[in-house]
């Protein structure tokens, strides 16, 4: 689950982090009284979208020679105009994709004299099932850049998690980052402070991207981007109720709603499963014969009808399904269930699109004479290659 930088930096303030202060603004008419709230010289004015690149992105429609979704005022007034600017309108970024954003929320912050600008990111390294710190001098909007030209300007190193965090980790982070006299001090502090951040709220990934260090040779923290691990949400009711379902998406939120798990990708056939490696094994094969997944959807071992209902509406609510292929193991899962919530589906919202549907496993003969007997033109399957061939097929013919 991911937030908007402004609840990212309501954290780390409650954690001691330094920041800037702020306002969040969602109607038009707050902006200027957010902005007069704060001293100035400088607002800086911030879209809220859950996306990376704000800075570069462009507006639909935008006027000519306009700015990105982070903008530099120095006035109250200019603050809250070109906050009124932005809200309501779809800011397309890199990650976006060219649909884009709708900004609903504005950040007016105080702006921040800069000397340098520094990469700081926590993040759980998948190889050693660590926290890991990774840090570069070459902070800002490029740090993609520098991943791909110049990768030896970063560093990266995990935590020990029987030790925990140590100053010397800290020590070893202020080094790569050329700080000096007290900075090395806060830089300590600041580590310190976001590995227990990072751990106590169960975060996925924690960027600070700038660091900076300011006119007055201090840390601070001036973006934050933060994602926390979906699985441990149940654990901490302050993070959910921090969700922001605007910013997800609608077939992804309604799976939720059903305890189903699925990712939105861009091909043109719906993938129905259940296991997780057989539905990855699923999406491999429809690659293999020449077409697309247009979704990952393992409904789970406990599945109900209700849930295989809801599973097959979500996939074809999706205008760029073409086919949709079934393929079913019945261990915990029986396939006559299945079998009755596709029937039940297909009769519901109706099939404007191939299905092919593969069954093996506990119930398989119920499964498939449900299926057989339902007269919905249901294109059966063997197998795996055998159903992979036949949707592609269907959907190539």
């Amino acid at each position: 689950m991911n937030i908007h930088e402004y609840q990212a930096k309501a954290l780390l303030r409650s954690y001691g982090a330094p920041v800037s202060e702020g306002r969040v603004v969602m109607r038009a008419e707050e902006a200027k009284t957010a902005a007069g709230q704060m001293d100035g010289p400088l607002w800086v004015v911030k879209a809220q979208i859950h996306a990376g690149g704000r800075g570069k992105g462009t507006f639909k429609e935008a006027d000519a020679g306009e700015q990105g979704g982070v903008r530099l005022t120095k006035s109250v007034a200019e603050a809250a105009d070109e906050a009124a600017k932005m809200l309501g309108r779809t800011l397309v970024t890199k990650q976006t994709g060219p649909a884009g954003k709708q900004v609903n929320r504005i950040y007016i912050e105080d702006g921040a004299g800069i000397q340098a600008e520094l990469y700081l990111a926590l993040l759980v390294d998948r190889q050693t099932s660590r926290v890991s710190f990774v840090c570069s001098t070459e902070g800002g909007m490029d740090i993609e850049e520098v991943a791909h030209s110049t990768p030896e300007k970063i560093l990266s190193f995990s935590v020990d998690p029987a030790t925990g965090y140590q100053g010397f980790h800290g020590r070893r982070i202020a080094f790569e980052l050329g700080l000096e006299g007290r900075q090395i001090k806060q830089c300590v502090a600041l580590m310190g402070t976001l590995y227990k951040l990072f751990v106590e709220k169960d975060v996925e990934m924690l960027e600070i991207n700038p660091l900076i260090v300011t006119d007055e040779g201090d840390l601070k923290c001036l973006d934050a981007k933060m994602g926390f691990d979906s699985n441990a949400i149940y654990r901490h009711a302050d993070i959910a109720a921090l969700r922001d379902e605007t910013e997800e998406d609608a077939k992804e939120l309604a799976a939720s709603k059903f305890d189903l798990n699925y990712i939105s990708l861009d091909g043109e056939i719906g993938c129905m499963v259940n296991g997780a490696g057989l539905a990855m094994a699923t999406m491999d094969i429809i690659k293999l014969y020449g077409s697309s997944p247009a979704n990952f959807l393992d409904v789970g071992g406990g599945a109900t009808k209700e849930k295989v209902t809801e599973a097959f509406k979500i996939i074809t609510s999706d205008p760029n399904v073409k086919g949709i292929l079934v393929n079913i193991f019945g261990g915990i899962m029986r396939c006559d269930v299945i079998a009755e919530g596709v029937v039940a589906a297909v009769k519901e919202v109706g099939l404007k699109v191939p299905l092919v549907v593969r069954l093996e496993g506990t119930n398989v003969e119920q499964g498939k004479e449900i299926i057989n007997g339902s007269g919905l033109g249901v294109i059966a399957a063997d197998n795996l290659s055998d159903a992979a061939n036949k949707i592609v097929a269907a959907v190539k013919g």
